[in-house]
Parts: structure tokens; C-alpha cells; sequence
């Protein structure tokens, strides 16, 4: 198949769903299957080499300036063209562009409306590109955010569009209130054309049909994998300090204060346990940050406390190999959590909350403990008793690691991936089952 991959990069930042993406593109690839990954906005930021073509569509710059001022939405291709330089886009992003959905509302609006939207100019650029240079047999979208390009893909190029679901709600729901709700009633309109979804978990899967509406038949689930290659258990911890590992964003959603909340008190107990914590660190989550630091200073805790934004995959599989136990108390429901198939692969149990995709995960390997969503009691006496538990510690992240490695690998997801997209097209063509409502 020639499959065409639209990605929207992070700002600069690793993201989950842009590492999916571009090691996806790679396996699909490894498969025979002509795959293009376009990347939209930014240039992607991946801790791999970097699957996507060199041009980038939707230039996070030609976007913003057509939202702002109807001059760009009129100005000659070449002009965009220089606008969307990669070198450009990044000079811009290192004087802290805002990507928080507070400051995105009409933005999201606009791109929502596809070609009806203030970004209409971009997405006959991206059409004809496709129609001149690719002529794929299906398309997939990275997130439902970019559901405004869907009918004039379909209408133009006459193949099926599916969507990737990884969590995008946390997103849409922290729009500015009238923002929010026309977002949501312009997606539910947009999805409804849509040829299909894949959701990166059941528990995702079900969220979105309900908010958007759709029939259950129209998703199909297919779990995350990742390369497996390098990630190895340490061996036998010895005498060997205990650390207890954070792998996410450095952000307040991720449950960074309440896992410092329950270091703080397992250190009454083991007073020689250290708190490691990693991943995504942007120039909008230093203060964040800087306030857990200087709590952590207050507290006589800051020597015990270590922090390393913005790791490579070695540096990553290095951190996670170090650990005892790993947790990222994220205080909303995750779609997924590719750090626990990472922290598992490299046999270290987890402790995660039971929402969102966890309580999934965790069913089908079998690697870890959940807590109550909130109680940091209870989050705190599940890593204390791994603590004191060399042999569960050993029991849980080998179950972990064989299950990781025999259902969760970038291969079967890339396989799973495309067998689905290979069924749509062969559908395509047929009514679609459309939304719930009206029906």
C-alpha cells in the first residue's frame, strides 16, 4: 500500500504521539509498504532517527499568521514557502511559542473548519502536493485535531482517511469554554466522515465514541507497541541504592507533585531511597518545575532528588534500568502510557493509578500494582511494599518484560496497522456507519 502519515510536531518537545508515528512509519516500511510521514506545524522531535519528509505542511508560521491577519491567507506560495523553513519554525519556537489550550481556542476553531477556515490555503497546498506527488491508497490522521482536512482529501484524492485516538480530550477540554464546546460539536460533524479510527487503547476507544458519537464498529483497537531493541533488565539489583523513577512530561498533569508527595513520605522508612525524574521538560513547564524544586529544597530533600529533561533513547533506557520502581500518577485518564510498556520492557515493576488505559495495560502484562486515582496513601504502601519485596520486584517486572515482548513490540502494531488500513480500503466506497445521532 502507499500509506501517507500526517503528524503535527510538538513545539520543540518529545511527544508520545510523534515517537509512535515516526517509529510506526519506519516498521510500516519494514513491511513493504510505501509509507510517508508528513510532518505538520513543526518539524517532528523524535529520540530516533527522523522518518518524515523534509518539507513541512501547515507551517506552525504560515498558521498563526493566517489566523491573525487575512493578508497571509493571500500570499503566494513562495512567501509560504519561506515561512515554512524548518530552521525558521525552530528559531521561532525558541522564544516560547504558547501551545497550551487556553491560548489555542480559535486557532483549533479555524482549523477544525478545514476548508472553510482561515487555514483553507494550506490545505489545498497540502491536497495538491499529495495529488502530484504521492496518490496514496489511505491516509491517517496522527490525532482528531486534524479532522478539518478530511473532506477535502476525500473529495480530491478519493480515498479512505482514518484516525488515530490517543488523547486528544485532555486537549479539547481545557478550551476556553465557548471554544471548547463549538470544538466539539465541529468534531463530531467531522468525524461522522471519516472512514475509520484506531484507538490506542478499549478504554479510549470507548471515551471517544461516546463523545463523538460514533458507532463502536467504526473503531478499531490496536494497543501501542515499541522497539525492544536495547531495552534489557539491569540484573540483580545487590546492595544497590533504591530509586524510584518518573518518566513523563514535567508537567502538573502527570502527577509529578503527588509522586513527590509520596516520596517525601516513604522516605521516613527508607531513608536511603532516591527520587529519579525524567522526560519532556519545555520552556512552559519551568515553573512547574522550578516550584517542585524549590519545595524539594525546602523540604531537605533536593540532594536526594535528581532531574534529566529531555533525554535521548539511550539516556532513556539508561534511567529506566536504574530504578527499582516507577510510577507516573498522571490525574487523568491516559489513553495509553508508552513509558509502562517502557519501564516494563527493561523489568521494572510499575505503580500507576487505575484509570484512563493503565488498568488495561496492566491486565495484559501483568507487571504492576494500581492505586486508587488521588489516594497518595495508597500509592505510597504499594511502592513501599515493592520496596521490601526483592522477589515480588523480580516476579512482577519478568511478567512484565515477557509480555511486553511478546504482545506489545513495534512489529505487531505496525501489522495490526496495517491490516486494518488495508480492510478500510477494501470497504471503501461503502456507506459509511456514520454517527449516532440522527439515526
Amino acid at each position: 500500500m502507499n500509506i501517507v502519515q500526517l503528524t503535527p510536531g510538538a513545539g520543540g518537545m518529545y511527544c508520545g504521539a510523534c515517537m509512535r508515528d515516526n517509529a510506526l512509519a519506519a516498521a510500516l516500511r519494514k513491511l513493504g509498504h510505501d509509507t510517508l510521514l508528513i510532518p505538520l506545524y513543526t518539524p517532528l522531535t523524535t529520540e530516533e532517527k527522523d522518518n518524515s519528509h523534509e518539507r513541512i505542511f501547515f507551517g506552525g508560521l504560515n498558521v498563526f499568521l493566517q489566523q491573525k491577519a487575512a493578508l497571509f491567507r493571500k500570499t503566494p506560495e513562495w512567501v509560504d514557502r519561506g515561512l515554512d523553513n524548518p530552521a525558521l519554525i525552530k528559531k521561532a519556537l525558541s522564544f516560547g511559542i504558547k501551545t497550551e489550550p487556553k491560548e489555542l481556542g480559535e486557532l483549533t476553531i479555524s482549523m477544525l473548519k478545514g476548508e472553510d477556515g482561515f487555514q483553507a490555503k494550506e490545505l489545498s497546498k497540502l491536497t495538491r502536493w499529495l495529488s502530484e506527488n504521492s496518490k496514496p491508497d489511505v491516509i491517517c490522521l496522527s490525532n482528531i485535531l486534524l479532522a478539518g482536512v478530511t473532506r477535502q482529501l476525500q473529495k480530491t484524492l478519493k480515498v479512505p482517511v482514518l484516525c488515530t485516538l490517543q488523547g486528544e480530550d485532555f486537549f479539547l477540554d481545557g478550551l476556553p469554554a465557548p471554544q471548547r464546546t463549538q470544538a466539539w460539536d465541529l468534531l463530531r460533524e467531522r468525524a461522522a466522515e471519516i472512514d475509520g479510527f484506531i484507538a490506542v487503547s478499549d478504554y479510549y476507544g470507548k471515551v471517544m465514541q461516546s463523545r463523538l458519537a460514533l458507532r463502536p464498529e467504526r473503531i478499531h483497537v490496536i494497543h501501542n507497541g515499541i522497539d525492544v531493541t536495547g531495552y534489557e533488565p539491569s540484573g540483580p539489583a545487590g546492595d544497590a541504592v533504591p530509586v524510584l523513577g518518573f518518566l513523563a512530561r514535567m508537567a502538573p498533569e502527570k502527577g509529578l507533585r503527588t509522586l513527590v508527595d509520596a516520596f517525601r513520605r516513604l522516605r521516613a522508612s527508607h531513608p536511603a531511597l532516591r527520587l529519579h525524574v525524567a522526560g519532556s521538560k519545555t520552556a512552559g513547564d519551568e515553573s512547574f518545575v522550578s516550584d517542585v524544586q524549590t519545595q524539594l529544597k525546602k523540604d531537605g530533600l533536593s540532594e536526594h532528588v535528581s532531574f534529566f529533561p529531555n533525554v535521548t533513547r539511550q539516556q532513556k533506557i539508561d534511567f529506566l534500568r536504574s530504578l527499582t520502581v516507577f510510577s507516573v500518577p498522571a490525574e487523568y485518564g491516559e489513553s495509553f502510557g508508552l513509558y509502562v510498556l517502557e519501564a516494563l520492557a527493561c523489568g521494572v515493576p510499575v505503580v500507576q493509578p487505575g484509570n484512563g488505559g493503565f488498568p488495561e495495560i496492566l491486565a495484559q502484562t501483568g507487571g504492576g500494582k494500581l492505586y486508587e486515582p488521588g489516594n497518595v496513601t495508597q500509592l505510597a504502601s504499594h511502592i513501599d511494599a515493592l520496596l521490601l519485596n526483592a522477589d515480588l520486584r523480580r516476579e512482577l517486572g519478568n511478567t512484565g518484560r515477557k509480555a511486553v515482548l511478546e504482545k506489545f513490540t513495534l512489529e505487531r502494531m505496525a501489522a495490526d496497522v496495517a491490516t486494518t488500513f488495508q480492510k478500510v480500503r477494501e470497504s471503501h466506497g461503502k456507506p459509511l456507519a456514520g454517527a449516532t445521532h440522527g439515526k
